[in-house]
């Protein structure tokens, strides 16, 4: 073979490339950093954070994405958002943002696919009521974003993970876009023992936010509340919770009154704002216009006792299914599904590593919302509602 046509070759050109056409505040592929070596992998010719996307979106967890809730559940409307579309959402205004601002796209793409695998069935309720579980049960709190690095780099394979690059998890773990925020200064360069420490930490409740080490988790970041900040909006105005001309006049004359109108705004101001600058961030009118938004949202959809009506029943499920699995782990009930569903196959260092409460905390987090209410005793499953 030409050695300068040998895979290692091709993938050094590039490497190479990258140098040239993106910016000084890049992270660039051939910086990457795994836990673990690969001595001949699929990496072997691919730019590292694109073959990151690639495992994430192969893995078990990306898939349920499809059958888990963003906002709304238990409605019967075909056209309502779930957690996939959002996934697909940030990713695609991420990667807008990163292209014109001189960023790795690869980064940001396996970050924005991977930021919302650890989400529960149920959304943000269904993390709150799991959370309680979990600390009652001495296992710590449960976040969402925490439980997107167990999933990708320790539950997925079988107990063995992917592997993937420290800064593709470190985006992950630091995306939280429900903080406000009207620019974003990468933290220091960090190592795999310095996100750990960040995770137990998190976990334990003695840290609370974190920013990501690079511009491109920045980037995810910011995304993630642009993607759903007008798409919820979006949703709510076809549902009849609200109505456009209920927003704040700062907002529609600032932002507009449209999902659409909301993300170009938001984008344009954003890269405009943040060109050839160290940090990612907003001007000031828009910043503030897009945190009225947001407060707009928590208050009038997200808060609204009318999408809460059926979550009693929810919280009820997510109680009962902690104390069944737990109960199974320490009777080892093989009938179990946790078992035959779950650990089956799965390393034996995962075993040994976690507690009943994690393996249970595992296994109802990555559940599909339709999956969770399946599990359920038939008295506690909520019906959908036909919407009117």
């Amino acid at each position: 073979m030409n050695p300068a046509k040998t895979p290692r070759a091709l993938k050094a050109r590039l490497e190479q490339r990258e140098t040239k056409i993106l910016g000084a505040r890049a992270c660039f592929s051939k910086n990457a950093v795994r836990r673990y070596l690969e001595s001949k992998s699929d990496t072997e010719y691919r730019l590292a954070f694109s073959a990151d996307a690639d495992r994430i979106l192969n893995s078990l967890a990306y898939t349920r994405y499809s059958d888990k809730t963003q906002v709304f559940s238990l409605i019967n409307n075909d056209h309502l958002t779930h957690r996939v579309l959002h996934v697909q959402m940030v990713s695609r205004v991420a990667r807008t943002i990163g292209r014109y601002l001189g960023l790795n796209t690869d980064l940001i793409e396996a970050a924005a696919m991977g930021h919302d695998i650890g989400h529960t069935p149920f959304g943000h309720d269904g993390e709150q009521f799991l959370s309680r579980l979990t600390e009652s049960a001495g296992a710590g709190r449960f976040l969402h974003n925490l439980q997107s690095m167990q999933f990708l780099d320790v539950i997925e394979r079988n107990g063995k993970g992917w592997n993937l690059t420290l800064q593709t998890l470190d985006a992950i773990v630091c995306h939280n876009g429900e903080a406000h925020a009207r620019a974003l200064t990468p933290a220091p360069p960090r190592k795999f023992a310095d996100l750990d420490t960040i995770v137990s930490q998190i976990r334990a409740g003695t840290m609370e936010d974190v920013l990501p080490m690079t511009m491109e988790g920045c980037v995810v970041r910011i995304a993630d509340t642009v993607s759903y900040i007008g798409r919820d909006f979006e949703d709510a105005v076809r549902l009849g919770i609200v109505t456009r001309d209920q927003l704040p006049d700062r907002c529609s004359e600032c932002l507009g009154a449209t999902q659409g109108t909301i993300v170009f705004n938001l984008v344009t101001d954003l890269i405009n704002t943040s060109l050839d600058r160290d940090f990612i961030g907003f001007s000031p009118g828009v910043a503030d216009a897009m945190k009225e938004l947001k407060q707009f949202n928590y208050q009038f959809i997200y808060k609204n006792p009318l999408i809460k009506k059926h979550l009693t029943s929810v919280e009820d499920i997510f109680k009962c299914l902690f104390d069944r699995y737990m109960n199974d782990l320490a009777k080892e009930n093989r009938a179990s599904v946790i078992y035959f569903q779950f650990l089956n196959g799965m390393d034996d260092t995962y075993h040994e590593k976690q507690s009943h409460a994690e393996i249970t905390r595992d296994f109802i987090a990555g559940m599909t919302d339709s999956y969770f209410i399946r599990q359920a005793p038939e008295h506690l499953r909520p019906a959908p509602i036909d919407w009117i």
